[in-house]
């Protein structure tokens, strides 16, 4: 019977969650009370194990930031399925696509197998196997060499995911704070800092949206529904029930879109003139929260002053927003104030003036009191773990923003791109960067200008790849080093902000395949190896993870049985009645007017500035994602290859017809630069402006090793060889590319 179930099937079945246990006999409540595993009749899994005693293991979903809480379930060793902590807020007990599939990422043939050391140029693929001593030996030797000759600070972290914390500690032991996570200046680097600036405080991951609530939600290129960040789209379907008012601002009719009472198709990169001409209709017809704004904001007036010229009228010709629609959308808003949320979004860095636009957005949030509101921002709450007691670090006696004097002053994190760029020798430079340590993040497809990445990696004299799959950047690296999945170790605990406090656990469920090792395991070798042993006394993670529990009044033993654990400790979530707001900023109010933003040179209040249009036969490249990928980071998962196994580009019907292709065929996608793609599939739709095209990113990997995912789709990151860069905080604007297509034969 197993092998009539195909994969598709699989992840179906881990859906069913705790309800598919339930049925079969009312298993889950004895396993969750923790009396051990019991005999069960199980739905096939991908291992073919069908029945026998299941275990569940507690564990956090790795697959994307969200980090659910779940339960893995196999059955006499083998994997079965995962499903979501009922317990746990950040699922509700519901997984996404993506973290069903979880198990994929350990089943995986095409994971690294065993440490490899480079036998040629970089970029060869050419690797002779070691064992982990002589890698790790290989890897403290070169980086001894890097601190006496140049200093430690000359290297440099790339980090994304949960075993990243390790190599970060590690780093700082070193002597180096050069730790960039691409996340902040490729994605939500300018809406912490547009809201730093406003409100005092950041929107956080997850994001401190009150969804659940909300009468009005106003989506500006955010995809919930194909971003799948769980609650946020649980709670967005818990309000449409409850028939809130979706206003969707997007060129392409997205999944939100089709939930929306508005669906507002804007020319692309004249997002802030809509949100500007809304903020004028707002404040002109006193719709906004007079009191919250009376009591609340700083520079009012100003603001009332400089967007007088921001008419509907004057947008219309710039988004080709209708007046009407602009003025009916802008009364709808205020209809619901407080509890109508501008969603600020997560991947932000569009067009170079980043952070003005989402500040727009906040400052529309302002006007209508919705932070610290009941259907608007809440004030999160967020566990307090005592750190397990290590030696200070040694203080850095420089940092990246040495190579960048006077530049990006309010950048309050690494740039990823800065610090690439500083990795090419300069005049100006004293040190450019000689040691890279990347950890699980594909630089290749995740910074932009990858022509100017390999640039810098072939200045470096060490290049140290930590991941689980053999991704493009593997094959540049100097030592490669195989992590195991996330099933299959312990990490740190997962502490993540919320409505409530909340310790989540992720234990082993099964021993590492092959000969791989957990990231922890990994940093504390390497730091040892280096002198560096005093920063890492514990002996193995058991230890770490039970002292540290100890000091919260828990344990290691009550976390694997129960999976996540909630505080007491809490704070109010909205304003109270009576109790004055506070705001971390240099007036403690809400800053409409920013004089931060104006000592440093910078509107203190956004301006409409307009940006380069497509040039003739060239169409504005857009991208974003799918429900049941999370980037190139799962491409190659052999549970979730079968639910999307590549990307399509899709055109407005009127375009495909004047360049003479049809639906479902292959073309090639040409940038201004003259930049191709691989060959990827033509979705001819409606549902996308004329002007612009959109494509799901982390398609079109181009290393072999990864056999399912090798030339499947096009990657849209090689076409992004232009950007434009947000001079308030660095982040780097990528929707400033513009594409034509060639027939593949050419």
């Amino acid at each position: 019977m197993a092998g009539k179930f195909s994969r598709r099937d699989f992840i179906k079945i881990g859906g069913l969650g705790l309800g598919g246990l339930a049925v079969g006999g009312g298993l889950a409540k004895t396993m969750f009370n923790g009396f051990g595993s019991q005999p069960v009749m199980a739905g096939p899994s991908l291992t073919g194990a069908t029945a026998g005693n299941v275990e569940l293991t507690p564990t956090v979903c790795e697959i994307c930031f969200w980090k659910c809480a779940g339960w893995v379930h196999s059955i006499d060793g083998q994997p079965w399925k995962i499903t979501g902590n009922e317990e746990d807020p950040n699922c509700n007990g519901r997984l996404c696509p993506r973290g069903t599939g979880g198990v994929g990422a350990y089943l995986d043939e095409d994971r690294l197998r065993t440490p490899l050391i480079r036998t040629s140029v970089r970029g060869k693929q050419q690797f002779r196997e070691a064992t982990w001593d002589e890698a790790l030996d290989t890897i403290a030797e070169k980086m001894k060499k890097i601190a006496e000759e140049h200093g430690p600070e000359c290297l440099a972290l790339f980090t994304h995911g949960s075993g990243g914390s390790y190599f970060k500690h590690l780093l700082r032991a070193y002597g180096s704070n050069n730790i960039a996570a691409p996340s902040y200046s490729q994605c939500r680097g300018p809406r912490e800092e547009a809201y730093m600036l406003t409100f005092g405080e950041g929107v956080y991951s997850p994001e401190r949206t009150d969804l659940r609530d909300s009468k009005c939600i106003v989506l500006i290129g955010s995809h919930l529904g194909e971003n799948m960040h769980n609650t946020q789209v649980q709670e967005f379907a818990d309000a449409i029930d409850k028939g809130a008012t979706v206003i969707t601002v997007d060129p392409r009719f997205s999944t939100a879109a089709s939930k929306s009472k508005y669906w507002l198709p804007i020319r692309p990169s004249t997002d802030l003139a809509l949100m500007l001409a809304w903020t004028n209709v707002i404040i002109n017809e006193k719709l906004y929260d007079r009191d919250y704004v009376a009591k609340n904001t700083y520079g009012f007036e100003e603001l009332k002053a400089s967007i007088q010229k921001y008419t509907p009228e004057w947008a219309y010709p710039i988004t080709t927003i209708k007046p009407g629609v602009i003025y009916e959308t802008a009364r709808e808003m205020a209809r619901h104030k407080p509890a109508t949320l501008i969603h600020p979004g997560r991947h932000v860095t569009w067009y170079g003036d980043d952070t003005q636009r989402v500040r727009a957005g906040a400052i529309l949030n302002a006007l209508l009191g919705s932070w610290g509101r009941r259907g608007g921002f809440y004030y999160p709450n967020k566990a307090s773990v005592p750190k397990y007691k290590t030696p200070a670090y040694p203080k850095p006696k420089k940092d990246w923003k040495d190579a960048f004097p006077g530049q990006y002053p309010l950048a309050n994190l690494a740039l990823a791109s800065g610090i690439c760029d500083a990795t090419i020798p300069s005049a100006e430079s004293d040190c450019s960067f000689k040691g890279w340590i990347v950890y699980g993040t594909n630089l290749l497809l995740t910074l932009p200008q990858p022509k100017k990445t390999l640039e810098a990696i072939q200045n470096l004299d060490l290049l140290v790849a930590v991941d689980l799959m053999p991704a493009e950047i593997t094959g540049y690296a100097d030592v490669v080093l195989p992590e195991c999945s996330y099933l299959e170790r312990y990490d740190d605990l997962r502490i993540s902000p919320g409505r409530t406090s909340t310790v989540a656990l992720r234990a082993p469920a099964f021993e590492p395949r092959f000969d791989s090792k957990p990231g922890a395991w990994i940093a504390r070798e390497l730091g040892i190896k280096l002198g560096l042993g005093k920063y890492f006394p514990w002996q193995n993670m058991e230890e770490y993870l039970d002292v540290r529990l100890h000091k919260i009044g828990s344990s290691l033993e009550e976390l694997k049985q129960k999976g996540i654990i909630e505080l007491k400790e809490r704070q109010p979530l909205y304003f109270e009645d009576g109790i004055p707001e506070e705001f971390d900023t240099p007036t403690g109010k809400i800053e409409l007017y920013s004089n931060v933003l104006a000592h440093h040179g910078f509107d203190p209040i956004p301006k409409y500035t307009e940006h380069e249009k497509p040039p003739e036969g060239f169409y504005r490249l857009l991208y974003g994602r799918a429900p049941t990928h999370t980037f190139g980071r799962t491409t190659n998962n052999p549970i979730l290859t079968e639910t999307m196994l590549e990307n399509e580009v899709w055109v407005n019907k009127k375009v495909a017809k004047l360049h003479g292709f049809n639906h479902g065929q292959y073309v090639v996608l040409v940038n201004q630069d003259g930049a191709k793609s691989s060959k990827i599939k033509v979705k001819v739709t409606e549902r996308i402006r004329h002007d612009c095209v959109f494509m799901v990113h982390g398609f079109g990997h181009r290393d072999k090793r990864m056999r399912k995912s090798f030339l499947k789709g096009a990657d849209d990151n090689q076409l992004i060889t232009k950007i434009k860069i947000d001079p308030i905080m660095g982040g780097t604007g990528m929707r400033v590319n513009f594409v034509t297509f060639e027939p593949v034969n050419a």
